[in-house]
């Protein structure tokens, strides 16, 4: 359980709807779907409509300051079932990665190797009090091109499993190409925070507004807030 699933849902019955993928740069085939994912009759590329409009406001606010730059939606709606599919893919690789082999995995290695998923992988849970973030809509990972097409360097892939996906990971370096990962995060993080969305705490590329995590965080940061999640799962 996250801190963040103490958060009250009141759905307020948004739909989803599609995203207008001519205003932002995507990847075809999805990532996942590359891996074997399967969606059924939902788009990974959709979202609830307020998202879709912030998404658009955060578009716009790239674009006013660097011209014919785009935000890259890597991933959108993502159904419990894919959520439980990708978290047995992370599992499975991270096991090849290691050189190990699953049937000889002994408990407590076990208990780590899924400790080390859940870090980065919400749980794929069916208690509608504890939806995966991105299974309500209202959760989006991102991150930017520039005006040739090419993805600025955040110094660490989208789902990766290291330190380094912690948004300030490079803060205090140094070193100029680190410094400059920084600056593009940061620039990630403001255009995504004043189009009304907030940043996961762990990962420098997902952003949520309306779900459980959105309103946890959103109450961190005022003493007073009352703020409770008005999507849940879909």
């Amino acid at each position: 359980m996250k801190p963040y699933h103490q958060i009250p849902i009141k759905d307020c019955g948004e739909p989803l709807m599609p995203i207008p993928l001519d205003s932002f740069s995507i990847e075809l085939p999805h990532p996942y779907v590359k891996l074997g994912a399967e969606y059924g009759d939902k788009s990974p590329y959709c979202l609830r409509q307020g998202v879709v409009q912030a998404l658009l406001e955060a578009q716009f606010l790239i674009e006013k300051r660097h011209p014919h730059w785009k935000i890259r939606i890597y991933d959108a709606y993502r159904p419990v079932g894919v959520q439980q599919y990708m978290v047995n893919y992370t599992f499975n690789s991270l096991v090849k990665s290691l050189e190990l082999q699953e049937e000889q995995l002994s408990a407590q290695q076990r208990q780590d190797l899924w400790n080390r998923v859940y870090r980065l992988w919400a749980a794929p849970s069916l208690d509608k009090n504890m939806p995966p973030p991105h299974s309500t809509g209202g959760a989006v990972d991102v991150t930017i091109i520039n005006e040739q097409g090419t993805m600025l360097d955040m110094g660490g892939e989208i789902d990766e499993l290291s330190e380094r996906s912690h948004p300030d990971y490079y803060l205090s370096d140094q070193d100029g190409d680190n410094q400059q990962y920084h600056f593009n995060r940061q620039l990630l993080n403001r255009v995504m925070t004043n189009a009304g969305f907030c940043r996961h705490p762990g990962e420098w590329w997902h952003f949520s507004l309306g779900d459980q995590m959105w309103a946890w965080q959103h109450n961190q940061n005022n003493p007073h807030g009352r703020a409770i999640a008005r999507y849940g799962r879909v």
